[in-house]
């Protein structure tokens, strides 16, 4: 397989070659569980990535950003092959962004955007999208009041706009803002400290429609829980008072049964952080309280495994105080997966994402062989299955799936409502919604068996 050469673009073959791999290699998933490093920076593949978690391409490859190094040290854009070769699709300069600190966000199209927490135009940061090969086009840059410092990524509305957060501007306490894919930009809200300030998580988009987030502040100055609606009708769901949990810097995910479930990196009986969940009426239930042996300041962001599980990361603790790789049930039952040793990575802030071969990845800020970070990959033995982008859309509307094995695909049904598809490449096909299709699973059939969606789809 020929090798990926830093700062240069794939070939033609090697593209098709690392298609045709990862195929192969995200087709079974492992039986047990096993931990792997993957990848080791060194400051010139990237270094210190932050609160950015991986996200999967439509040609299977994962991406994510570091906050520094790359060609002149403030950061990069890259992309991993299931060997854990990289490729830099784009090293920052300064003038037009550094520091990414949060992952990118996928589109159907597979059009990649992100945020820098600095440079730019006015040097608050920018907003950029990534285009298929790694071309690398800025479309909104923040100034003073607003926006400034966006510290989170981006997350797409039924509407097809692009919402995030800033962590200055606006009031100085941080905004909410909406923008085109094009890259025309509204301010929704300006956090004024009563209500939050300092958002520094990607949103949610809920399955009702509404989006909720993090920030800190509030009626305590401990931290709260908000939602908002892509028209910018802001509520405050939640405010922390120190023992149910201080100091949020990650976001929410939703449960199956509709509920948000997050951290916080404080608080709670041990000081350590907490795992709560809270119902979209504002009920909060703390569901562990982390005690340093376990794990403390779990940083990163939740995800819910195709186990019905939630996965995460937690800074430091554990059995050599590197950070922790933990499981919690629904109800609070806590496993720890992995314990960090520092010559495997050590702080890992991102959190987790589950990619399409079942298995999970993240990324640790510092540690590996040259102390700037690493990529790993922690196998649960989970079953393979398929992503649709978006996870909605209307009757009619085309959408992307992505999996393994799609070129032998023979179906497509949504909840059993077969689809016309269109297949793209072995890890990508492309589908437009049946008339009388309802929300659920989406299926795909394959020679190896129904491969099924790892979320309900929603139709709009």
């Amino acid at each position: 397989m020929p090798q990926w050469v830093p700062e240069n673009h794939p070939s033609s073959c090697q593209r098709a070659c690392v298609l045709a791999l990862f195929s192969m290699i995200t087709a079974t998933a492992a039986r047990t569980q096993t931990f792997s490093t993957l990848v080791n920076f060194t400051g010139a593949n990237g270094s210190d990535p932050r609160s950015a978690a991986l996200v999967q391409g439509i040609d299977g490859i994962l991406y994510g950003t570091t906050s520094s190094g790359g060609s002149n040290g403030v950061g990069t854009i890259f992309g991993m092959n299931p060997h854990g070769e990289l490729m830099i699709l784009h090293s920052f300069t300064g003038p037009e962004g550094y520091s990414p600190e949060a992952g990118l966000m996928v589109t159907a199209k597979g059009i990649m955007y992100g945020t820098t927490w600095g440079g730019g135009t006015y040097a608050d940061g920018e907003v950029f999208a990534i285009r298929p090969y790694g071309t690398y086009d800025p479309l909104w840059n923040f100034a003073g009041v607003y926006g400034g410092e966006p510290y989170g990524g981006l997350v797409q509305a039924f509407d097809g706009t692009l919402l995030g957060t800033t962590v200055t501007g606006g009031f100085g306490f941080g905004t909410v803002f909406r923008m085109t894919p094009g890259g025309k930009a509204k301010i929704l809200h300006m956090f004024n400290e009563g209500d939050g300030w300092g958002p520094m998580a990607t949103l949610l988009l809920a399955g009702n429609g509404l989006l909720y987030g993090t920030a800190g502040g509030g009626a305590h100055n401990q931290g709260t829980i908000f939602s908002i609606s892509p028209d910018g009708t802001f509520a405050t769901l939640y405010n922390f008072q120190g023992t149910d949990g201080k100091e949020l810097f990650a976001g929410l995910v939703e449960g199956s049964e509709g509920d948000l479930y997050g951290t916080t990196d404080l608080g709670g009986a041990n000081d350590g952080g907490t795992v709560f969940q809270i119902t979209t009426a504002g009920a909060l239930t703390t569901l562990h309280s982390f005690n340093k042996t376990d794990g403390d300041s779990p940083s990163g962001t939740l995800i819910r495994g195709t186990d019905g599980n939630f996965y995460g990361t937690t800074a430091t603790g554990g059995a050599n105080d590197d950070g922790t790789v933990y499981q919690i049930t629904p109800t609070g039952t806590l496993t720890t997966l992995h314990d960090f040793g520092g010559t495997d990575g050590g702080a890992p802030l991102g959190g987790l994402m589950q990619a399409t071969n079942g298995n999970f990845y993240g990324m640790t800020s510092t540690g590996g062989s040259s102390g700037k970070g690493t990529v790993f990959q922690l196998s649960m033995g989970l079953k393979p299955f398929v992503k649709t982008v978006p996870a909605f859309g209307r009757v009619g509307d085309t959408i992307t799936i992505l999996g393994a094995h799609l070129m032998d695909a023979t179906s497509v049904g949504f909840k059993g409502t077969p689809a016309v598809f269109t297949i793209l490449s072995p890890t990508a096909i492309t589908v437009t919604v049946p008339a009388g299709a309802t929300g659920g699973t989406v299926g795909v059939n394959t020679p190896g068996g129904m491969l099924e969606s790892n979320v309900p789809f929603r139709i709009l």
